[in-house]
């Protein structure tokens, strides 16, 4: 699937009309330079498109109302290269609806002392012209991002692409569809949410559909199919029968790649990027899907357990984020609780995305103590080490709370020989029991998105272009 569309990012620069036609044309070409070598650096993952100098309140407003009509557009990235009086934004800036990074830089990075006269003043006010701007922004209560920094070093280029992820994310939400097969699980709690609600704040529709639905889709997927999809799966993947007869192992998996397709079908003609399931809701299905759904997630799907749509749609969008790199659905299972090896072991009956495995993920069938359907397939790796994220969203009566904290992550300390699933361990980098504690206390759930390719600060941005409640606990 396609995780996003084609997006860029305008950039405007404000100055006035005191300063001369000549003053401006070279903030207009010093602009140009600016955003094509941005451009050319390699390091922002979208392309910056220059629209000009701005120093009317007219100009100004229509930049923006334009910005906003068009749907390529994913936010605005401004710079005050002189002095631009800040009445002017106010109207403009109340009327934008995308995320907005105020680039606070100066074109020179050094001050030339032995030359420096008021013809170079007048050009280079940044300084104070960046101060003027921020004070509206503040004014207005407007939660922009400011990076500060000259724009040629790899520190402000690197926070700019950050930045830009995180503004697609947000657009992406808007176009983020959940396909709920069944209900939530019965009784429980964290799970469950206001939907409407989650429309109004982060623009997701999230339908339910009976079982059947899909099942039909399911069942009419084709052999010749099933086969092209088993060609590409072992060719991918290491096909371990164990102990199984080859034919059983064959339908297992095959069973599978049915379901994977039927559900990709399903999901792809009626416009869905997200789903959940339930193994308290299977009639007419032979198997919980697991493999079916490891492989949708690989390839961008939002999903959750359970029914945890919440989950499903917040794994789909930081997905986004991360360019589907190293980001998965995951669970808080068990706890190493002895002194010096304290962690927490991630993992999920069956459904952990196979992108943030170490090793070659092995294809196994295995019997599954719950659902009372036949052995699934899934997908068993070991994860991965190293600096990671853990996120997930509460609902409460008085809005949504995004909850996270950076992780160590690593591997599991010994094989699971009798566990076989795929499995993550980590570690809250203020240390399990501070943690684990704050995240209880904030109401946080089990159900979560691990991710080795995105930030705490990221998810902090996330929570400020949504306005809802974010606690980092760091």
């Amino acid at each position: 699937m396609k995780l996003a569309q084609d997006y860029e990012f305008w950039f405007a620069v404000g100055s006035q009309a005191l300063y001369g036609e000549e003053t401006l044309k070279q903030v207009e070409a010093d602009s140009q330079v600016i955003a094509a070598q941005l451009n050319a650096s390699g390091t922002l993952p979208y392309p910056v498109v220059f629209k000009g100098v701005l120093t009317t309140a007219e100009g100004i407003t229509a930049f923006m109302k334009e910005a906003n009509y068009r749907d390529q557009v994913a936010g605005v990235i401004t710079w005050m290269h002189t002095f631009s009086p800040a009445k002017n934004w106010i109207r403009g800036t109340k009327l934008l609806q995308k995320p907005l990074l105020h680039l606070a830089t100066q074109f020179r990075q050094d001050i030339p002392y032995e030359t420096i006269d008021f013809d170079y003043m007048n050009l280079n006010q940044s300084a104070h012209g960046d101060r003027e701007y921020g004070y509206i922004n503040a004014r207005l209560g407007l939660h922009n991002k400011i990076v500060y920094g000259h724009w040629d070093t790899p520190k402000v280029k690197a926070e700019i692409a950050a930045w830009q992820d995180v503004a697609v994310a947000y657009a992406e939400s808007f176009q983020t569809k959940v396909a709920r097969f069944g209900d939530n699980m019965r009784n429980v709690a964290v799970t469950d949410g206001d939907r409407v609600e989650a429309q109004i704040k982060f623009g997701w529709t999230v339908d339910y559909y009976a079982l059947h639905d899909v099942v039909e889709v399911i069942d009419a997927v084709t052999e010749n199919d099933i086969d092209d999809a088993y060609a590409k799966l072992v060719a991918k993947y290491q096909v371990v029968r164990g102990d199984r007869e080859p034919a059983a192992y064959d339908h297992a998996v095959r069973y599978q790649l049915r379901e994977y397709l039927g559900i990709k079908q399903f999901l792809d003609d009626r416009g869905y990027n997200c789903f959940t399931t339930n193994f308290e809701d299977l009639h007419g299905l032979e198997q919980l899907p697991g493999l079916a759904a490891q492989l949708l997630m690989a390839e961008g799907y939002g999903f959750g357990a359970e029914g945890d749509w919440k989950t499903s749609a917040l794994s789909h969008v930081l997905k986004v984020m991360a360019h589907n790199q190293k980001t998965s659905f995951m669970e808080d299972y068990t706890l190493d609780l002895r002194p010096g090896h304290e962690a927490i072991l991630g993992s999920h009956m069956l459904e952990v995305d196979p992108s943030i495995a170490s090793d070659q993920p092995r294809i196994e069938v295995h019997p599954l103590d719950i659902g009372g359907k036949a052995d699934p397939a899934r997908l068993v790796f070991n994860g991965s080490a190293g600096a990671a994220i853990d996120v997930t969203l509460a609902d409460f009566r008085d809005g949504f709370k995004l909850i996270g904290y950076p992780v160590h992550a690593k591997q599991a300390e010994k094989p699971l020989p009798h566990l076989p699933v795929a499995s993550q361990l980590w570690t809250p980098t203020v240390g399990l029991e501070k943690g684990a504690t704050a995240w209880i206390q904030n109401g946080g759930g089990h159900h979560t998105v691990l991710s080795f390719n995105l930030t705490i600060d990221q998810i902090q941005a996330l929570a400020t272009m949504f306005d809802v409640q974010a606690v980092m606990i760091q």
